[in-house]
């Protein structure tokens, strides 16, 4: 299946949301569609036009915002009042600014955990959940991907991704990083940066891609800082918080769809989600890994959204 064609914002527009803050939103397709929200990844990732395509433009309104720090909003890669909390108020603020009652929302990777931690705060504001590369925010899902475990699958890339770290240093990567990115000179900060995003967006799809490697790279200082800032800070939420709320949102529809391979978010949390969650459907995309960008999880995705009744349902 193929993405809808190009098309552009009826409406953008920069809102303040603290006074630090103020975020890039738009919506494009239907005006009078069925609300569905793209939540993109990271955190400090941005969206893309790319991401309108997604959705069938006669049938829903389309709204995309660049979350805290991130693509346009302004500042640009600033942490500061940047947490979950923070991003889960920004939504209900997006959505009572366009007078929203209720919406479909989509999200990837840090996106899932955006979606289902503010379903979990909110769940009258939500129709279903459409959610890719589950990322739960555990503990053990940080350490597997910075610490001991990816490492194993890409030891060449990893290699790549340390060097210059010291062998102290390489008992706690993330601390490492968090380091150097936030507090050393600009040039090692920026050096740091570039390892960062190349380590991830290396390991995000099942064969290597140019194109996923370069989507991280042109974003890797707002999604280095603000990754750091909310890996080495747990995301500010308590462990394995999303699944202990599960029942929050047990009468939300959720579709979740995940690379078999997906060495940045690997599969069992996908799992971990779909057990403990009873109102939830799970497709493994058995030829993919982690990225949006792969075939399978594309064709999937534009599937699901191919039965807006049962998004509604």
């Amino acid at each position: 299946m193929k993405i809808y064609p190009e098309i552009k914002p009826y409406e953008s527009f920069m809102m303040k949301v603290d006074d630090i803050h103020n975020l890039y939103v738009e919506v494009s397709g239907n005006p009078q569609g069925i609300p569905v929200l793209f939540l993109h990844g990271g955190p400090g990732a941005g969206t893309s036009p790319l991401y309108r395509r997604y959705f069938n433009p006669s049938i829903y309104k389309i709204i995309l915002f660049d979350q805290r720090g991130s693509g346009k909003s302004t500042p640009y890669g600033c942490i500061e009042n940047n947490t979950s909390k923070d991003l889960v108020q920004d939504i209900k603020k997006i959505l009572d600014q366009l007078h929203i009652p209720k919406t479909i929302i989509y999200g990837g990777s840090w996106g899932s955990t955006l979606a289902l931690l503010f379903s979990e705060s909110y769940p009258n504001l939500v129709h279903s959940l459409v959610l890719r590369g589950i990322f739960l925010c555990r503990k053990g899902d940080i350490q597997w991907f910075y610490q001991k475990g990816a490492d194993s699958i890409f030891p060449e890339y990893w290699k790549d991704f340390i060097e210059g770290v010291s062998d102290t240093e390489q008992n706690n990567i993330l601390e490492t990083f968090y380091k150097k990115i936030h507090f050393d000179d600009d040039k090692v900060s920026l050096e740091f940066c570039h390892k960062w995003a190349l380590w991830e967006g290396r390991c995000s799809s099942l064969l290597p891609t140019q194109n996923v490697v370069k989507q991280f790279a042109d974003c890797a200082v707002s999604l280095s800082k603000i990754e750091t800032h909310y890996f080495f800070n747990n995301c500010f939420i308590q462990d394995n918080q999303i699944l202990k709320n599960i029942n929050k949102i047990q009468n939300i529809k959720t579709y979740i769809v995940h690379g078999r391979y997906d060495i940045v978010c690997p599969f069992k949390q996908a799992f971990d989600l779909y057990e403990e969650h009873k109102k939830s459907e799970i497709y493994i995309i058995n030829d993919a890994g982690h990225s949006l960008l792969e075939p399978g999880v594309t064709n999937k995705i534009l599937e699901i959204f191919n039965s807006p009744n049962e998004l509604l349902s």
